[in-house]
């Protein structure tokens, strides 16, 4: 199987549920999307409403799901989120990138971010800049698809007491 996407879809309370949900599933199997496991629905909701507001019609961040194709389920999604200043306008940062377990293994993160890439192009972006929880192997898989660490900073994440790790700056040049 393979990704369908879409590029704004609307989110209607159907799909925010099931983002919502995905999101859930996604941490509580150990991604790194902002929250540290185990999370509820509930405490996922606060934060997706935010991430919802700035990408609704007439704002300034984008949203871009993955559905598998011929099942049509939910498998992935990611914001592009704009810095919101004008010198900063020639680059987005990608936010919340998650792909469900389910699909894990399959290639669907890399497709995810393929297509993330020739989204950001299509606008005549310059670059693309994500940041991520260090210690999971992340910084593998995002060299995999074309970006650099371009900056670290040590323990800036506790994800219990005792265990913090570093914040890692990735980018991706789309010149």
């Amino acid at each position: 199987m393979t990704l369908s996407f879409t590029l704004d879809p609307v989110l209607d309370p159907d799909l925010r549920a099931r983002i919502v949900r995905l999101w859930t599933d996604v941490t509580n199997a150990g991604g790194a999307v902002g929250f540290v496991a185990p999370v509820t629905e509930d405490e996922v909701w606060k934060t997706a409403d935010v991430q919802f507001a700035g990408a609704g019609p007439g704002e300034p961040d984008r949203l871009l799901v993955a559905h598998e194709a011929g099942t049509g389920r939910l498998a992935g999604l990611l914001f592009f989120e704009s810095m919101r200043f004008g010198p900063m306008d020639h680059w987005r940062l990608l936010k919340r990138v998650m792909v469900h377990p389910d699909f894990q293994g399959r290639g669907y993160g890399a497709e995810l971010m393929t297509e993330a890439a020739r989204v950001a192009r299509a606008w005549g972006l310059d670059g693309i800049r994500l940041s991520l929880r260090g210690g999971l192997g992340l910084e593998t898989f995002y060299g995999r698809c074309g970006y650099t660490e371009v900056g670290r900073v040590p323990a800036a994440i506790r994800v219990a007491p005792g265990d913090d790790r570093d914040d890692v700056t990735m980018w991706l040049d789309l010149r």
